[in-house]
């Protein structure tokens, strides 16, 4: 006769913490792609309609922001930025058990230096997809991150 496993015990609940990226974090987020675990982004488009794409170039950018490579300079999630700045992430890898989303305003960058860094930060096939930098930088604010990491509840905050 078999022992029944023991139930898991579900992550601890932690307190509310300032809203600082983890190590662990950018790593799970700058590798996403090459992982097959691309960060998928909700925003609501101009006609008023919630609307889910997966973005292969989202990257940590720095403790408090992540970034995207947007390809295409016409595309919904830039026109719809103008209307509505609010803009959320979604990562998740079954694998390592790490579930986050992450919400915050997303805005434009001109800046050269930001363009340079946020395109040079892409994954190789995203670099590739747009050999000619003529995609934007979009840099998100964060102002919440909540997930689930191996054995802790992630709940951040500025």
């Amino acid at each position: 006769m078999t022992t029944p496993a023991a139930p898991q015990q579900p992550p601890q609940f932690v307190p509310l913490t300032e809203l600082k990226l983890t190590p662990e974090i950018k790593e799970a987020i700058n590798g996403a792609l090459a992982n097959r675990t691309p960060v998928m982004v909700a925003y609501v488009d101009e006609e008023g309609q919630p609307s889910l794409s997966f973005r292969g170039s989202t990257q940590a950018y720095s403790d408090t922001q992540l970034a995207i490579w947007a390809r295409n300079p016409e595309g919904g999630l830039q026109r719809a930025l103008a209307k509505n700045n609010r803009i959320s992430l979604f990562y998740r890898d079954p694998e390592k058990r790490m579930t986050l989303q992450f919400k915050g305003k997303g805005h434009i960058e001109s800046d050269q230096a930001t363009r340079d860094k946020v395109y040079n930060s892409a994954p190789e096939p995203e670099r590739n997809a747009d050999r000619e930098m003529k995609g934007l930088a979009l840099i998100v604010d964060l102002h919440q991150v909540d997930g689930v990491m191996p054995g802790v509840r992630v709940q951040m905050r500025p």
